[in-house]
């Protein structure tokens, strides 16, 4: 086993020993490669670089409390890929290239999946690039997709403990109709202005309005939003929110517990109607929301008063993520168990 602090890692790139590549030319994948260099070598007229084509993802394996490794929906992660590799025009990586490819990541790089109850997972980051030249604006012929890995630790400092967010309207993340339901990297840089005043302010994230009317909740930064109101697990609906796999696990599990799940247009005039909120996503996993200061009115609206998170946000993290370190029951059939 590697020397690693397990308990304090951070969230952030760490360097391991293998990463996975395979090219798209002349209409087809190729075989899939194995690289130790940490660096991509590529014509200063790739379309990554000029037209935004660069598409990624997020998976999670777990070392579970028997040892063994799973790799939490990972086929569910490759639809994504594929979706949005559509969405601009890039090659799709079929499923079954997705999948020999984390699997191979994980195994080349078995000892930096982090041991069961340190709350740390492998992070996998598969990444799809044009890198054929072109100086019109037009796909690319040639792209790389790859998949390199590392061990993380929370996404959010705090862990499992409420933070606050600030809710904005002077920034969009993504407009209607454009690219904000599907994971490219244009969407993220977009967010980043936004992102990082609210972190100069003091808030670890922001909530962004919908860009139409700023009259509903979007994303909240790098998530989802989810607010929990009564017998009911509420979250938003729109054409330009990333469809977050975390949220569709938390849909279900809040299901399986008797609660009512309402995907809908969530408006900021019913904030302070719930009684609990949080963001949700691969990396945060689930950030309980402790209170949203909306920073054109001032308005405060407060879920949590004594640093602890609500207990349906509770039930549904432990749940979650008993199901992925193999504590919990999954019925669902989520994990895939690496051989």
């Amino acid at each position: 086993m590697t020397n690693i602090d397990w308990k304090n890692l951070p969230f952030g790139y760490f360097k391991t020993d293998y990463n996975v590549r395979c090219y798209y030319r002349n209409g087809k994948w190729g075989e899939v490669e194995v690289s130790s260099s940490e660096y991509i070598t590529m014509h200063m007229a790739a379309t990554c670089l000029h037209y935004g084509q660069e598409a990624f993802g997020g998976v999670k394996a777990f070392r579970g409390s028997d040892g063994k490794i799973r790799v939490f929906r990972w086929m569910e992660n490759a639809k994504r890929m594929q979706r949005s590799a559509e969405g601009i025009m890039m090659a799709v990586p079929p499923v079954e290239l997705f999948g020999e490819m984390i699997f191979k990541a994980i195994k080349l790089n078995e000892k930096y999946v982090p041991p069961y109850g340190y709350g740390a997972s492998l992070y996998l980051r598969p990444l799809l690039i044009g890198t054929g030249a072109e100086v019109g604006v037009k796909p690319a012929d040639e792209y790389l997709f790859m998949v390199f890995v590392g061990p993380v630790g929370p996404y959010f400092k705090e862990g499992f403990k409420p933070v606050n967010f600030q809710i904005i309207s002077d920034y969009d993340r993504a407009a209607p109709f454009g690219t904000g339901h599907i994971k490219v990297g244009g969407n993220y840089a977009a967010s980043l202005k936004a992102l990082i005043r609210g972190k100069n302010e003091g808030f670890p994230s922001v909530i962004f309005r919908n860009s139409a009317d700023r009259r509903y909740i979007d994303e909240a930064g790098p998530a989802n939003f989810f607010g929990i109101k009564g017998n009911s697990y509420i979250t938003p609906d729109s054409p330009s929110i990333l469809p977050s796999i975390t949220n569709l696990s938390l849909r279900q599990l809040a299901k399986d517990i008797g609660l009512n799940v309402e995907l809908r247009s969530v408006a900021v005039d019913e904030l302070d109607s719930f009684e609990e909120a949080g963001a949700c996503g691969t990396a945060a996993v689930i950030t309980p929301i402790g209170k949203i200061v909306d920073r054109d009115t001032g308005k405060v609206v407060e879920y949590s008063k004594d640093g602890k998170a609500g207990p349906i946000s509770t039930k549904l993290y432990n749940k979650l993520k008993g199901i992925q370190e193999g504590t919990e029951e999954d019925i669902h059939n989520w994990n895939t168990v690496v051989e």
